[in-house]
């Protein structure tokens, strides 16, 4: 058993005031200023009992009282989880409130693969064509797979993708609040997207546990796993432009062993900010890390760190010192938002647009017709008999 430092008590974390458990840090620029006549939001409310477990509620360090300390890092929280279990092994200020730059593109993922099919299409206009960037370079008026637009997304963080899916999805405020709606779900009290791409905007928030429990979720979608762990992907060519390669920004994919994949992220405001994921002998480990910097050493260099570690605990057989939420049933999550779109997987045709007819429409349809031929079937054998 790893033996080392111990942990204060739990009485003497909750007597400090643990860092940005409200909101983030003030913004450092205008990014957040919302749009004239309209006022800032609130603060999510903060719940009574931390989620994952009392230990959740710790600052600073938090992690298995016989075990070492964890390596110092540039992070201001971070999280390691099982992608199994939902155990937490190690945390840093779990609940801190931070922004999470383009680490929210995995929760519209899951928003998108929940709406769409891998091969339905969407064609982009050209206001999704000219976001700033980062961009993928989607042509306006061209039409795309769900499935090459989640490569760019996840790949190279497109924020031109971004607002393609969310045009897809019913528009900019459409998008986002299924996005929240899909987060409460999953238990992400922490959360508020106030834009699809995870460029800063008002109120928008998250948390390394959060973050966790988002890409656990997303992890578990085929699709999703394939994505992220892909080093290299070819964009066809389209009205005249040539094919072209995108190159995972994920810099620990095919270098680090067992390495399964994840997300980059930075804002002026987020700072850097990382999920990775990696299999070690059938243990499957996740960290994310929020606000954290480069130097003195690269944020991927802190993350194989924090990696390192933690399987260390895994392999010792260390108590874990939180766990993921279960998710709460989407249905009611979606009344709350006023979105019952959200749970449903599939609607959309090949076009990218949702049929409006609707099963309902189908069902009596095929009933009319079911009793028209009945009709008939009865007024020719009268004729006959």
């Amino acid at each position: 058993m790893l033996s080392g430092l111990l942990l204060g008590t739990g009485q003497a974390a909750a007597a400090q005031a643990c860092p940005d458990q409200q909101a983030p840090p003030p913004p450092v620029d205008t990014s957040e200023q919302p749009a004239p006549g309209q006022a800032a939001p609130a603060p999510l409310p903060v719940p009574a009992e931390p989620a994952g477990g009392a230990r959740m509620g710790e600052c600073g360090v938090v992690f298995p009282t016989t075990a070492a300390a964890p390596p110092d890092t540039t992070a201001a929280s971070w999280v390691v989880q099982n992608l199994d279990t939902g155990e937490i092994v190690a945390a840093k200020n779990p609940h801190a409130r931070e922004r999470p730059a383009s680490l929210i593109k995995t929760l519209l993922a899951l928003v998108v693969l929940k709406n769409f099919k891998a091969t339905d299409t969407i064609v982009p206009t050209a206001e999704d064509a000219s976001q700033e960037c980062t961009c993928v370079g989607i042509v306006a008026g061209q039409s795309y797979t769900v499935d090459q637009l989640l490569h760019g997304l996840l790949m190279h963080s497109g924020n031109d993708v971004a607002h393609a899916f969310a045009t897809a999805l019913g528009g900019v405020p459409a998008a986002t609040q299924k996005m929240n709606a899909l987060a409460t779900a999953l238990g992400a009290t922490d959360t508020r997207a106030a834009t699809p791409s995870g460029l800063d905007g008002p109120g928008m928030s998250t948390s390394a546990y959060d973050l966790s429990l988002i890409f656990h979720s997303a992890m578990q979608q085929p699709e999703f796993a394939a994505v992220v762990a892909t080093k290299g992907y070819q964009f066809p060519a389209v009205a005249g432009k040539p094919a072209f390669s995108i190159v995972n920004d994920n810099k620990l994919l095919g270098v680090y062993p067992g390495f399964l994949g994840g997300k980059t992220g930075f804002t002026d405001d987020a700072r850097h900010t990382y999920v990775g994921a990696a299999n070690h002998n059938g243990t499957r480990l996740a960290v994310v890390m929020m606000r954290a910097e480069q130097r003195p050493t690269l944020v991927v260099a802190q993350a194989t760190q924090l990696l390192d570690y933690s399987f260390g605990l895994a392999q010792a057989g260390a108590q874990p010192v939180g766990k993921l939420v279960e998710p709460v049933a989407e249905t009611e999550t979606a009344a709350k938002h006023g979105d019952a779109s959200v749970p449903v997987a599939g609607k959309a045709s090949a076009s990218g647009q949702h049929d409006p007819f609707g099963a309902t429409g189908w069902v009596i349809t095929l009933i009319v017709a079911v009793l028209i031929i009945a009709g008939f079937l009865v007024a020719r054998r009268r004729r006959t008999s």
